[in-house]
């Protein structure tokens, strides 16, 4: 038979064609899943978006804060204690302008790895050591002492000032001779110091003669500074102006002078020593905290070091020396932030703790979410690694995107040098938020295992052991340990103790729902027994019978709950003790001071004292010269107080400084008046010895004879622990004491306005003096002026005769560090963070329970269930678990304060030396509970009324497909 040709078998060498595949390609599997459900997939790239955007920003905002508080620390230091000042003797010969510079460029050749030099601020150059004796007659002496100069050659000085008079001292060497003849060193001295001492453009100053001569100086040019403030002149405060040196009760007068580099050579003959300084402010501007330990090293190494030797060996200066206080600075800049840490790092812990259990929450949502068909997979002949790795790409193809966008953000918002803690904080969350769903995945498609009982006893049992630790740590060492930085286990002390509460607050809280469900199902009412037991048993579990409620809820609430009040509870404390410290240096909410024996106006006490919002007027009079006689030392000088004893009592108790019975200070009218006059006495007095009746001798004149009544340990006119003082009651000791009737400072209590209190001073002067008074009679009633009284010309304004302070202000003050700010600022951002990652929890657990509840609310709609009662029961099912977990987070924020609050060091926040502890007041605690939980139950109710209805209709009209 033939072959037909159709039918001829290809070559033996030719592949054969692929057959063609029938039917359309299958969807790819991402992309098919992520348009299945669009919701579920913008909301898990928000969740991941916010959560990763918290992770990088936090760590950037700790670094941004931590640069500032240095810098601002360093800054106010001054830039004498922030330079390197490097020494060394000048040459004995050879010395120019050009050493000089070439020593400058070896120094700063070492410096810019890892701290930079204001080159533009450099100063350098040569003076002598020891000031001489100017000798001309007419020059100004007074007490007969002749004034002292001493020279200088600073490179940069004329820059920094502008010739008046004259010319500058020559720049070019002179040419060396033979003549026995040596021309005076040309010198110019500022327009200030040449009037205060004498001098003028071509007087030649002649030194004592010493062995081998002294040449003499000419004044060849007179200069005025155009800044005596500048940093420049930090360390030469003679050339501005002439300077006083008091000898004994005699002074004399020193000026400098500058020379120019044409007499280098010879400088060192002004004295017979000169030393070359080379003064390099360091710009801190560019330091950073997170580099501080190296920094410290390196410049360690400048000072005294490798490097300080080779810079010996490289400039030819084997006495070459650099000090500097940066070491110290940074030793203590390193132990402020240690200080503030706790608060800066609690926060951040807690929202962390938050967002972790959330992202937990959110993969257990959607695992439960597609339970049925992860499961129908896994029947088909799916392999669990492989359902596990297309959710990973699931997850990837939605987290990693927000995720990098999320990181850029925050870099973009929050520029600083150190970028890695940021990628590895956002790293880290994005790898959370894509294993939470795949893991959960992996755990429900497990072959089920006999359950133990005994796995979550002991695991509670590890968190209870891990607690007790950390909180015995902490009271034994404190949260920051000093000379170390936090420890993480430490810090993580209030998470661990809100993990606990959470814990016991699992057990406890379906058992106590449970009770108020059957005491509500006594009752005729339906829709309260059937919510307290659905909240009860855990509504949305999984699987049939009494699986409780979801543990995961409470936690968030509980962390963010106990963080938030911590926290709050520190900045109460924090600001209590700043308001004491405050009105302790004030010596009240407001004072007005005299200088010295001045008093004050007539009738400003009073006026001071009827300004709105002065619930209290303290007038007094007090002495600081006086003489206490009697005592072990016969005779020592005390504070003397008079003033109205009620009024001081009350001023003692609010300030906490020294309280008294006003009682004691009370003189009856049958005394005599020889009688000695009842005493209170400052523990400094009592500290001088004695007994009995001692003689007080005011400054101006008199003696009194005074008992003492009690001794207290604090007084507010004088609260320093080591004061002696003497109170004495102002209706005898002013018939006694001249002048004491007449107060020379004035107290006050209550929201006074400072700006008020300064207009009303100003308007208690005279129109035509800005003088405190000295005698009674300075001014009859000049409160009575309405419009403030403007100062003389030449004289000091009213607010700096008669000094004005408020405790606001000094809170002000104390407050005003970037380091408080910047931990204050990030606690609260975590708190709001906390607050609304713990929402979003609440909220994640209403939509897990969606279907099954939107199925019972159309049953029961079919039966009579009105709408309200079907919002209402929402609330019951929902706000058990709130309440609980508001009551027992405040519980849990109580005992943390109370356990870890005594081992906090609040100085630092504070601004100020207070004792160490945190207070435990209910207000800061209270606010943080009850105001989460009204913000939970205000979501719950929104969620309820807005998408019930929709949902019941949806189930009435698809009917129970369950």
């Amino acid at each position: 038979m033939t072959t037909p040709p159709s039918a001829t078998p290809p070559p033996s060498d030719a592949r054969t064609p692929a057959a063609p595949r029938s039917g359309p390609r299958p969807a790819p599997w991402v992309r098919t899943r992520l348009r299945a459900a669009p919701l579920g997939t913008l909301l898990a790239a928000a969740l991941a978006f916010v959560a990763v955007l918290l992770a990088a920003a936090l760590p950037r905002a700790q670094d941004r804060g931590a640069d500032q508080a240095l810098r601002s620390f360093l800054n106010d230091s001054g830039s004498s204690r922030t330079s390197l000042q490097a020494t060394a003797p000048a040459p004995a010969s050879g010395q120019s302008a050009q050493a000089l510079d070439q020593t400058l460029k070896s120094l700063l050749a070492r410096t810019g790895n890892t701290f930079h030099v204001e080159a533009e601020k450099v100063v350098h150059g040569t003076r002598t050591n020891k000031r001489q004796p100017l000798m001309n007659p007419e020059l100004s002496r007074p007490h007969g002492l002749p004034p002292e100069m001493s020279l200088l050659y600073v490179q940069q000085a004329q820059d920094h000032v502008k010739l008046v008079e004259g010319r500058w001292p020559s720049g070019a060497p002179r040419p060396a001779g033979g003549a026995a003849y040596e021309p005076p060193l040309q010198v110019a001295i500022s327009q200030q110091a040449a009037e205060t001492i004498g001098a003028r453009v071509g007087s030649v100053l002649a030194s004592a003669a010493l062995v081998d001569g002294t040449p003499s100086v000419e004044v060849v040019g007179l200069f005025s500074v155009r800044d005596e403030t500048e940093d420049f002149w930090v360390g030469m405060d003679c050339l501005p102006r002439a300077c006083k040196k008091f000898v004994g009760e005699s002074y004399l007068w020193e000026a400098d002078a500058l020379i120019g580099a044409g007499d280098l050579d010879r400088m060192d003959l002004w004295g017979h020593d000169a030393q070359d300084f080379w003064r390099l402010p360091v710009d801190v501007d560019r330091l950073r905290a997170d580099r501080l330990g190296a920094t410290k090293k390196e410049i360690a190494s400048y000072v005294a070091g490798p490097t300080a030797a080779t810079l010996s060996f490289e400039t030819r200066r084997e006495r070459l020396r650099t000090t500097s206080w940066l070491p110290e600075l940074f030793e203590q800049a390193h132990e402020r932030r240690q200080a503030a840490a706790p608060l800066a790092l609690i926060g951040p812990a807690g929202v962390g703790g938050v967002a972790f259990v959330v992202l937990c929450l959110a993969g257990a949502l959607a695992a439960d979410r597609r339970d049925a068909e992860l499961r129908l997979l896994l029947a088909r002949g799916g392999s669990r690694t492989a359902i596990v790795g297309r959710l990973l790409g699931e997850g990837a193809v939605t987290v990693l995107p927000a995720a990098a966008a999320a990181t850029g953000l925050a870099v973009l918002l929050l520029p600083t040098p150190r970028l890695t803690p940021a990628l590895l904080s956002a790293a880290t969350v994005a790898l959370l938020a894509l294993l939470a769903f795949p893991v959960r995945a992996a755990v429900l498609l497990t072959p089920a295992r006999p359950a133990g009982r005994w796995r979550r006893p002991v695991a509670e049992l590890l968190v209870l052991a891990a607690t007790a630790a950390a909180v015995l740590e902490v009271r034994r060492r404190g949260v920051a340990p000093a000379g170390s930085d936090p420890d993480p286990l430490l810090v993580a002390s209030p998470l661990l103790l809100a993990l606990c509460g959470a814990l016991l607050l699992a057990r406890v809280q379906p058992v106590v729902t449970g009770w108020f469900a059957r005491m509500a199902g006594r009752r005729s009412a339906l829709v309260g027994f059937l919510g307290l037991a659905r909240a009860a048993r855990g509504s949305g579990a999984r699987g049939a019978g009494s699986s409780g409620p979801s543990v995961l809820p409470m936690v968030a609430l509980l962390l963010a709950i106990t963080t938030g009040g911590f926290g709050a509870a520190v900045l109460q404390s924090v600001e209590s003790n700043r308001l004491g410290v405050a009105r302790l240096t004030v010596g009240g909410d407001a004072a007005i001071s005299a200088f010295g024996k001045a008093i004050l106006p007539d009738g400003l006490a009073k006026a001071a004292g009827e300004l709105p919002g002065v619930r209290t007027s303290v007038p007094l009079w007090i002495d600081h010269d006086s003489a206490l006689v009697g005592t072990v030392q016969r005779s020592s000088q005390v504070n003397l107080i008079v003033v109205e004893p009620a009024a001081y009592a009350e001023l003692s108790r609010v300030l906490g400084c020294g309280s008294f019975d006003p009682a004691l200070l009370a003189t009856g009218g049958g005394q005599s008046a020889d009688a000695p006059v009842p005493a209170l006495f400052s523990s400094g007095v009592a500290r001088l010895g004695g007994s009995g009746t001692f003689t007080v001798q005011p400054g101006n004149g008199g003696e009194v004879r005074v008992r003492g009544a009690a001794v207290v340990d604090c007084t507010p006119a004088v609260p320093a622990a080591d004061a002696a003082t003497v109170v004495l009651p102002a209706d005898r000791a002013t018939a006694l004491i001249g002048g004491s009737d007449r107060p020379n400072r004035w107290f006050g209590l209550g929201p006074v306005d400072g700006d008020r209190l300064r207009a009303l001073v100003r308007s208690a002067l005279p129109p035509d003096s800005a003088t405190p008074a000295a005698a009674p009679a300075a001014s009859a009633s000049p409160v009575a002026s309405a419009t403030p009284a403007a100062p003389a010309p030449g004289t000091q304004p009213a607010d700096e005769v008669y000094p004005v302070r408020t405790s606001a202000d000094a809170v002000a003050e104390l407050g005003a560090d970037p380091l408080q700010r910047s931990a204050e600022r990030l606690f609260w951002a975590s708190v709001a963070g906390a607050a609304g990652f713990a929402l979003l929890a609440v909220l994640l657990t209403l939509m897990r329970t969606v279907p099954e509840r939107a199925a019972l609310l159309a049953r029961l709609r079919t039966m009579g269930l009105r709408r309200r009662q079907g919002v209402a029961l929402i609330l019951a099912e929902t706000l058990p678990q709130t309440l609980a977990a508001a009551l027992g987070g405040a519980l849990v924020a109580g005992a943390a304060v109370a356990l870890l609050g005594p081992a906090m060091d609040l100085s630092t926040l504070v601004g100020a030396s207070v004792p160490t502890g945190v207070r435990l007041t209910a207000g800061p605690v209270l606010t943080q509970a009850l105001g989460l939980a009204a913000l939970v139950a205000a979501a719950v109710l929104v969620e309820a009324a807005t998408s019930g209805r929709r949902q019941i209709t949806t189930e009435l009209r698809a009917g129970d497909q369950r």
